[in-house]
């Protein structure tokens, strides 16, 4: 298993997924319901793409710094583990497909990126710094 590629793989999940419900927040439907094609979902649907978008970037921006990845994948299994959570408990409300997709997704998710974590953590350089400090002045 290649973590850095791994980590690259779920960044770009995450930038699709957030693109998509920036771009539709009725694509949730089958997630939430009909009530994902209301406009005023749509703020807080978009907002949940946004964050996915940024959490994305921010995954494929530090994949080459194993430590900092380490730490990104953590905040992603946060995450994800409070979109399971936040499910879970309105499953009664929620489409019984939407509520099987989202435990798919976000259990595959933590576990995806559990495992990058014990391989980038176990890399060679794994706690090396990104790049060098720059020389001080004068030196």
């Amino acid at each position: 298993m290649n973590p850095g590629l791994l980590v690259r793989a779920i960044g770009a999940a995450r930038v699709g997924l957030g693109a998509a419900f920036v771009a539709r927040p009725g694509l949730a439907a089958p997630w939430i319901g009909r009530v994902a094609t209301r406009p005023e979902a749509g703020v807080a649907l978009r907002a949940f793409g946004v964050r996915d978008l940024v959490l994305g970037g921010l995954t494929l921006h530090t994949a080459g710094n194993a430590t900092v990845a380490a730490r990104m994948q953590a905040a992603g299994i946060a995450v994800d583990a409070v979109d399971l959570a936040a499910t879970l408990a309105a499953r009664r409300s929620l489409p019984a497909g939407g509520v099987a997709l989202i435990a798919l997704m976000a259990g595959g998710a933590i576990a995806g990126q559990a495992l990058a974590i014990r391989g980038l953590r176990s890399s060679p350089g794994a706690d090396a710094p990104a790049t060098a400090a720059p020389p001080a002045p004068g030196a």
